[in-house]
This record gives C-alpha cells, sequence and structure tokens, in this order.
C-alpha cells in the first residue's frame, strides 16, 4: 500500500528530533499534524453565479478532492448579502490526502510564487497555523489559460500541538519555509 514519503519521514524523523528537542517521556505526547483546512472567500459570486462553480471546480482541483460551498449565517445588507446565500468553498484534508497535499504545497507550490522569501511565522497562539495564498494560480493543477479571475485561498495547518513553539517546530521538520527571525 502506497504511504506519503511526509508521512514516512514523521514517522521516522520528525517524531524522534521532536521528543528530543521537548523532552517528551511519550511518542503520544509528540504533536502532529491532525488536517488542513483550504477555504477560499468568493464574495463576488453575489454578483455573479458562475464564479462560485469555478471556485469550487478549481479547489476540488487544488485539493484532490470534492469542496463544498459554505453559506451565511446571517443577513448584511451593506453587501447585499442574504442569510443562507453561497459565499465561499472550502475543503478538509486528512490522513494521506493531508500528506500529498503538503508534499505538493512545499515542493511545487511555494516556490513557484514570485519574489518568494519565506512565509510568515505567526501561529493562532493554540498550535495552528494559517497561510494566506493571494493567487490560486500557483498551484500546478489550475490551468491559467481558463482562469476566470485571480483569488487568493487560506490554507490552515491544524495541530495538536499546545503550543506556538511546539507547532512551530513541527511544520518547521516538515519542511514548510517559514522567513529567517532577525535578533
Amino acid at each position: 500500500m502506497y504511504t506519503p514519503a511526509l508521512k514516512t519521514k514523521y514517522k521516522e524523523e520528525i517524531i524522534p528530533a521532536l521528543m528530543k528537542d521537548f523532552d517528551y517521556k511519550s511518542i503520544m505526547q509528540v504533536p502532529k499534524l491532525e488536517k488542513i483546512v483550504i477555504s477560499q472567500g468568493l464574495g463576488l459570486s453575489i454578483a455573479d453565479k458562475k464564479i462560485m462553480e469555478v471556485g469550487e471546480k478549481e479547489m476540488t482541483d487544488i485539493a484532490g478532492q470534492k469542496a463544498v460551498q459554505t453559506i451565511s449565517s446571517k443577513d448584511i445588507s451593506n453587501f447585499k448579502l442574504r442569510k443562507n446565500m453561497p459565499i465561499g468553498v472550502m475543503t478538509t484534508l486528512r490522513k494521506e490526502k493531508m500528506y500529498e497535499f503538503l508534499e505538493r504545497l512545499i515542493s511545487v507550490a511555494l516556490p513557484r510564487i514570485r519574489d518568494f522569501k519565506g512565509i510568515n511565522n505567526k501561529l493562532d497562539g493554540r498550535g495552528n497555523y494559517t497561510l494566506g495564498i493571494t493567487e490560486q494560480i500557483i498551484f500546478p493543477e489550475i490551468d491559467i489559460d481558463k482562469v476566470m479571475k485571480i483569488m487568493g485561498l487560506q490554507i490552515t495547518f491544524v495541530t495538536s500541538a499546545n503550543t506556538d513553539e511546539e507547532a512551530f517546530a513541527l511544520l518547521k521538520h516538515f519542511g514548510l519555509p517559514f522567513k529567517h527571525i532577525k535578533n
């Protein structure tokens, strides 16, 4: 059976390294990547319904699994928004698909960003990290000729880490290219 390379790397290299770095007594204490949530806000779809269909197809292509529409929870008259209108798409990756997506993100998509100097190293305080991407065309699954509008998306890495420090070490070991901190 096929096992993604990053999953093997996690078991063979990252767990021992983190156990040494943080003095864990058990393998169960080592933080792990639980899921990756990819989401895209498509507020423009209020005016043009085709944007929602295109966004859903692009997100499905990027993630490798079906994306679902997200709907608004309340009315906001300034944005011409009504309750239960579709306003975005999202998908949650777990297990093998999660590791495959992470590998594609690190080795193929992020290096395609113009003037790339690394990603921000600000976590949310609970051991999770959200990466904002301004152009969906950095993913090789997207055909640039068929893109209607360049839109951004958010990728959230949910870890089982208790602190930002542990989560940062975990994501750094996976190979996420964080910006260097100047001391």
